[in-house]
């Protein structure tokens, strides 16, 4: 059954005790409708019996309720209200009009979305609003609302022509001037002449240079929104934001005079796809408009645009690097600040946050442990289930360090992340000299239950024999942890720490030479010449050396056990210097880039190994021949089946084949022949690559580094029991930061300097003082404060 429904287009005005809706020239209208009609079939008929298209102009349908009390008129704004307006009209004895207000502009009435609330708004919203009749009547006086519209001019007639160029061209025909459709149903014309906005490309005008189209389709809001940022910056245009909530996007140019505009709703209201409703990629705004600080430039925008020059790399572009990149690539100035937030943006979508780090750190470990067999990990949480430390060694290091000598340095770096802790690091060293990281481990801080933790992990992965040889500096908190946890095995110092707490307690950096000759001395007799000339220049030094440190902590010829030619942490420090870039990223990205380093290493290092035609590593093979060189002309005389007497050079020597030693201790302690070994080799027709310890052969070379170490693989792929994927770790709590930027380099150690280079103040050079500075001019940038390069 149809029925008739009557319309006035017009707008609402608000009196004293009403609201009653003012029509325009067009008078009152009818349409013949159905019962059931919806809100859309609606809208096409009164489109249709006005004569106007909905690409250019929108329509908000609206009626006053039949009360007896003053109340705003009702908006429809879905099938159900056009069903309350027919029933209301049925029940009324009056017939009750429909208002119709005609707006240019992007935001629908009927849009299902306008219902909901906005939540990312960052313009005004200059069109139509769910509560545009919501006023408070108390104490208001009436006003017009009308009048509060703007008001839009009048189009006379046009006619298309081309320029020079061949461009199309919009130019005023002769004859009566044609009123604009808006205009004309609301009675506000006026016979002043203005120039018509157009889609087409004029002299005046340009397209924004992108593909959209209406009825494009993006997966989420959130990729239209990236899509749009993108094309406004590379397009040099700016927009603002008219209405936005979950299921609608409008925008507009910033220019109120300019065409461009895009409207963008959800397909459906269970989806997350966007389609584009409505867009007129043409702009004819002036250059006046255009400003360096581009408000689409967010630190958001400008993160995602930079976060590809972080993948694969560690360090990446800094704050002033990002900042050319957004004037270069986006044609956007922004501030230090901005670019240091986009950095940190960039690194969270390509690293992931500190705190999923955490959360996903189970399944982290999980997936390492089932790609590579043997891995030990573990993760230890305080009562509340906030992370304590973790440990991690991976199954071909365990496996590979039977082929290595068994001296480890162990020692620890800070992190520089938002959440901090230590780094702590255990490595041996291979057959040709290289690092062999064993394990890994993140702790708070360096103290004694930290390192205890970490070692007694370290313990059921290397075990605990009299062979084994810790080497790490003598802080308190590492010497109490190994003499607890370790039972056989030796502790030995650093000697480079040793030697520059000498030079800070003492200040005596000359005595340096006879310290470090007594280190790497081999027999007692040459320690003792070097000791006594130590104690005679520096008597307390000496004693320190002595009594406080131990000859057996930091001497070669005294340690108890074999230390072999590993007198100094430096394999450790170049793990910590290797992953400088690295100690700011969350933990699972840290041990990510560890995990790829070692992948690398192993690889590489295995091809080295297949490749070498010696017995020995390259390294031990080059040190060897120097040796055999100089065992030529050597007189040696057995003295039994398996000992040898041999004569020259500067020292003699007796050598034991069988039980591989030399009275020199070269042959003893590094396990490699000396000069008298070789010598003794030749006369007694033995091959001197026997008396050579297998740590040195390419063929531990091979075995150390014969397994592979996998990446876990992106976490979409990961196959996580349900009791590992629910296992809770917060992250610690850690202190609230120091105002300022944040430190981000180590404290020097004791006794160890870095010498700074002298800044002109007049020239702003370095390498001279302002007193000797030659320049004619001074440079007013040498007189500001800047970062002195160390």
């Amino acid at each position: 059954m149809k029925v008739v429904l009557f319309f006035e287009v017009g707008n609402w005005e608000e009196l004293e005790d009403r609201w009653e809706f003012k029509g325009g020239v067009g008078g009152l209208k009818s349409i013949l409708v159905e019962e059931d009609i919806s809100l859309a079939g609606l809208f096409d008929k009164i489109y249709g019996k006005l004569g106007l298209s909905s690409d250019t102009m929108d329509l908000v349908l609206s009626y006053s309720p039949p009360l007896n009390k003053k109340c705003s008129p009702l908006v429809l704004k879905d099938d159900e209200d056009v069903a309350a307006l027919l029933a209301a009209r049925s029940d009324s004895t009056c017939k009750i009009p429909l208002g119709v207000i005609v707006e240019r502009t992007e935001v629908c009435a009927y849009e299902k979305s306008s219902q909901e609330s906005s939540d990312d708004t960052d313009g005004s919203h200059d069109g139509f609003r769910d509560n545009y009749f919501d006023v408070d009547y108390c104490d208001s006086e009436p006003t017009n609302v009308g009048s509060s519209r703007q008001k839009l001019p009048v189009f006379r007639n046009v006619e298309r022509t081309e320029n020079d160029n061949g461009a199309s061209v919009t130019q005023p025909a002769e004859g009566n001037p044609v009123v604009d459709p808006l205009l004309r149903l609301t009675g506000a014309a006026s016979d002043e002449p203005v120039n018509v906005p157009t889609t087409e490309a004029s002299d005046s005008s340009f397209r924004d240079g992108s593909d959209l189209h209406e009825g494009k389709y993006f997966n989420t809001k959130k990729d239209l929104k990236r899509k749009l940022s993108d094309i406004a910056m590379k397009g040099n245009f700016e927009f603002r934001t008219r209405k936005s909530n979950r299921s609608l996007w409008v925008i507009e140019c910033i220019d109120p005079n300019c065409s461009w505009r895009l409207r963008a709703s959800k397909i459906v209201p269970e989806s997350t796809k966007f389609v584009i409703r409505k867009y007129v990629g043409v702009h004819c705004c002036s250059l006046l408009n255009r400003n360096a600080n581009h408000r689409q430039a967010t630190y958001v925008v400008i993160g995602e645009q930079v976060a590809p020059q972080y993948v694969g790399v560690e360090k990446g572009l800094g704050p002033k690097g990002v900042q050319t990149f957004a004037r270069t690539k986006l044609g956007a100035q922004i501030s230090y600040y901005k670019a240091w937030r986009g950095r940190k943006h960039a690194h969270t979508l390509i690293r992931g946050s500190p705190e999923q780090s955490f959360h996903i750190l189970p399944s982290y470990f999980h997936m390492l442990e089932k790609l590579n067999p043997g891995t030990v990990t573990r993760i230890e949480v305080d009562g509340e289930s906030r992370f304590k430390y973790l440990f991690l060694a991976f199954g071909v290091a365990i496996t590979g360090f039977r082929y290595m000598r068994k001296v480890v340095g162990i020692d620890g770096t800070f992190l520089k992340g938002q959440y901090r802790g230590v780094l702590l690091v255990a490595t041996a060293q291979d057959g040709n000299g290289q690092c062999y990281p064993l394990a890994w481990g993140i702790v708070d801080s360096e103290n004694e239950d930290a390192w205890t933790w970490f070692l007694t992990q370290l313990k059921e992965v290397i075990g605990d024999t009299d062979e084994l040889a810790l080497i790490s500096d003598r802080a308190p908190s590492i010497k109490k942890a190994i003499s607890t946890v370790f039972e056989k095995a030796h502790h030995g110092a650093c000697a480079w720490h040793v030697a520059q707490n000498i030079k800070n307690k003492f200040k005596c950096a000359d005595i340096m030479g006879s310290y470090w000759s007594a280190v790497n001395a081999y027999r007692c007799e040459d320690f003792a010449g070097y000791m006594t000339e130590i104690s005679h220049r520096y008597p307390r030094v000496a004693e320190y050396l002595e009594n406080e440190v131990g000859f057996e902590k930091w001497s070669r010829c005294h340690y108890p056990g074999l230390r072999y030619n590993i007198t100094t942490t430096n394999m450790v420090e170049s793990l910590n210097n290797m992953l400088v870039n690295a100690r700011d990223f969350p933990y699972v990205a840290l041990l990510d880039v560890i995990q790829e380093k070692m992948s690398k290493w192993w690889n590489d290092r295995r091809i080295v190994a297949m490749a070498i035609t010696a017995p020995l590593t390259p390294s031990r093979e080059s040190e060897f021949r120097p040796r055999f060189a100089q065992s030529n002309g050597r007189h040696t005389l057995q003295l039994n089946p398996v000992t040898y007497h041999v004569k020259g050079g500067e020292l003699e020597g007796v050598v034991d084949i069988f039980n591989k030693t030399c009275t020199c201790k070269e042959f003893d302690i590094d396990k490699l022949p000396c000069v008298h070994a070789i010598a003794a080799a030749h006369h007694a027709q033995v091959s001197v690559y026997s008396l050579v310890s297998p740590y040195y052969t390419k063929e531990y070379y091979v075995l150390a580094y014969g397994e592979t170490i996998y990446p876990v693989g992106s976490q979409s792929q990961w196959d996580v029991p349900n009791e590992v994927a629910t296992r809770v770790v917060l992250p610690r709590e850690v202190k609230e930061r120091k105002r300022g930027r944040p430190k981000t380099s180590r404290f020097s150690s004791v006794g160890e300097f870095r010498k700074r280079k002298n800044r002109c103040g007049k020239c702003g050079a370095y390498g001279h003082y302002k007193k000797k500075c030659n320049s004619q001019t001074g440079s007013t940038e040498g007189n500001q404060p800047t970062d002195v390069p160390v």
